[in-house]
């Protein structure tokens, strides 16, 4: 596939809608990402996320599992997740054929500016796109032929777990299948959209990565974590959380042969990622601009 002239489409193409999802009680976070999307004339939607503190335990449990491959999911997993719902059903009811989705503790890099203004550059059979860096620097992912995209940057499907939803383009249709799902949801929004070992749906949303990545999440953006407390009573050492660490290292493993396959026919390959060469719209504390 031809590369895309980025620069030259964006004043042709339409605006994708952009959604920070942000805790009511947490303006210090809306305030910095709205400082950067300023900065770069981004205009965005604010969508309020769930609040696990204030949220009715019946109403949140009844749509999820009592338990699925990566175990019981915490009660800040399951709002997050029901705040990514709320972001896709908001932009369904716009018009625009793609739509970003940011959580509040996204560092961006200046090159969003031109990536996240419009949609003319995105390869007409992508229908989600992970425009972030997740984990370690130099994590391995497992990634098929990339695709050029213009001013050296390149989207690739991705083949192997890779989770984080902190920032993503999603297609019209990509959204409307998540909403269609009609099963209750038994892991984390993250796991759904970017592992296809426990997820039934990341296979029909071909989830592709961009590579370099313009965005990261940062404590230099979104401070302390609201979702940890939630998750550290699930990491104890009991019998429950070692039965549920073998489930998912079962999980974790099912996929193998078949990628092992991909691999020798070179369909795909390791690939790492990182987000230290970014520049970013907001530097930390203490860098010089």
């Amino acid at each position: 596939m031809p590369g895309f002239a980025v620069g030259q489409l964006l004043n042709i193409g339409a605006r994708m809608q952009i959604f920070v999802i942000n805790l009511g009680r947490r303006p210090d976070r809306l305030m910095a990402m709205s400082a950067q999307l300023n900065a770069l004339g981004l205009p965005f939607r604010r969508i309020e996320a769930v609040d696990a503190q204030t949220a009715d335990d019946g109403e949140v449990n009844a749509r999820f599992t009592d338990n699925g491959p990566i175990g019981t999911l915490p009660k800040g997993d399951k709002c997050c997740f029901l705040s990514h719902i709320q972001a896709w059903r908001t932009f369904l009811a716009g018009e625009e054929p793609y739509g970003v989705v940011l959580e509040d503790d996204i560092m961006l890099d200046r090159a969003a500016q031109k990536l996240l203004g419009s949609a003319d550059w995105i390869p007409p059979g992508i229908r989600l796109l992970k425009v972030e860096h997740y984990g370690p620097q130099g994590q391995h992912v497992l990634l098929g032929e990339p695709l050029a995209i213009g001013e050296g940057r390149t989207a690739s499907r991705i083949y192997s777990k890779y989770t984080g939803a902190g920032a993503y383009i999603i297609r019209r249709d990509a959204a409307q299948l998540l909403l269609d799902h009609r099963e209750k949801w038994s892991v984390s929004v993250d796991h759904l959209l970017f592992n296809a070992n426990v997820s039934p749906l990341t296979d029909r949303l071909e989830p592709h990565q961009l590579l370099p990545v313009i965005a990261r999440q940062s404590a230099d953006v979104g401070g302390v974590t609201d979702i940890g407390p939630w998750r550290a009573t699930h990491r104890k050492l009991t019998p429950a959380y070692i039965r549920r660490e073998l489930v998912r290292a079962f999980y974790d493993v099912r996929l193998l042969p078949q990628q092992f396959g991909r691999v020798l026919r070179h369909e795909v390959t390791f690939v790492p990622i990182r987000s230290d060469g970014m520049s970013p719209v907001v530097l930390a504390p203490g860098t010089d601009g």
